[in-house]
């Protein structure tokens, strides 16, 4: 073989070396460097807000809504104006308790778990309840026709920073045993009273859930009975003068029924006054025992 010969086959070879190292190895970094498509970014779905409507039947007897009483996340208090619609209807629901003695509206408030509960009800459904219960007594519906329940409805959507009516209604017939239960009621809170304690120069409030019961409690006798009131007396232990002590005693039964107020009670239903040092559980010898002594104790007459 000549040596041009030789040389023009190096360069064949060359050639197709370069080609082949090419194909196989800068085409594929040409494809790794193109931008592959953007992927569609899907923007999360937001559940659509829950909303109850303010409705009742009983027969014939029937009343709808849409719109209903709302409420802020983690309150009671009613978000004001009421609409005309539920005014009108609080009007009929009035006239059909009055021309029916013996039906009785239940409320049912809903709540969720992550919403905090400020009020002195068990819950914050229970307390949602109980302000339109007030609401209805305040357009001229006996409070002792209106039952209030509690019930959690961990699926409550807000619509922005608003819960769209979390109450349902129900009218029913009033239980035969109404009064018996009423009486077996007085019994319970009189025997074992909700009792407040305090520290020494304090008035303030932090109900247990156990007192939160007893206030419902108290609160449901004061609606169903007529011309009942609850009696809130102040005391303190012996530390200081008595009539200072007295007008502590009075400080503290006037805070407790200004709570008591918050919550719904009317004022003309709670008798504040103070006993001071005057009615100690037990002896003021020992700071254990002055701890036991500083209280506000609430019955029923």
């Amino acid at each position: 073989m000549t040596k041009k010969t030789t040389n023009l086959l190096g360069i064949i070879i060359t050639i197709l070396a370069g080609t082949y190292f090419y194909i196989t190895c800068c085409s594929e970094c040409g494809m790794s460097s193109k931008k592959e498509p953007d992927k569609e970014v899907m923007a999360p779905v937001a559940d659509e807000a829950t909303s109850y409507p303010f409705a009742f039947n009983e027969g014939e007897f029937a009343y709808s809504s849409n719109n209903n009483f709302n409420f802020n996340p983690s309150s009671s208090t009613i978000l004001m104006p009421v609409t005309q619609d539920i005014e009108d209807g609080i009007g009929r629901l009035n006239s059909f308790l009055t021309e029916n003695p013996n039906k009785v509206m239940d409320v049912t408030g809903y709540y969720k778990s992550d919403e905090e509960n400020d009020s002195a009800f068990p819950n914050l459904g229970l307390a949602r309840a109980n302000a339109v219960k007030n609401y209805f007594v305040s357009k001229g519906i006996p409070s002792r026709l209106i039952n209030i329940y509690g019930t959690l409805k961990n699926e409550l959507v807000p619509k922005g920073n608003i819960y769209l009516g979390p109450l349902g209604y129900n009218l029913t017939e009033r239980p035969e045993d109404a009064d018996d239960k009423l009486k077996a009621l007085y019994n319970r809170i009189n025997s074992n009273p909700l009792t407040l304690k305090f520290n020494t120069a304090e008035a303030s409030i932090n109900l247990s859930s156990e007192q939160r019961q007893k206030f419902a409690d108290i609160s449901t006798y004061l609606d169903k009975v007529e011309g009942a009131t609850a009696n809130v007396v102040g005391h303190t232990d012996n530390t200081g003068q008595r009539a200072t002590n007295i007008a502590l005693g009075q400080e503290r039964a006037d805070f407790a029924k200004a709570y008591m107020m918050r919550n719904g009670i009317s004022e003309s239903k709670i008798n504040a006054t103070s006993k001071g040092p005057d009615e100690p559980l037990v002896s003021n010898a020992t700071e254990e025992g002055k701890a036991q002594n500083r209280r506000t104790v609430i019955t029923l007459n």
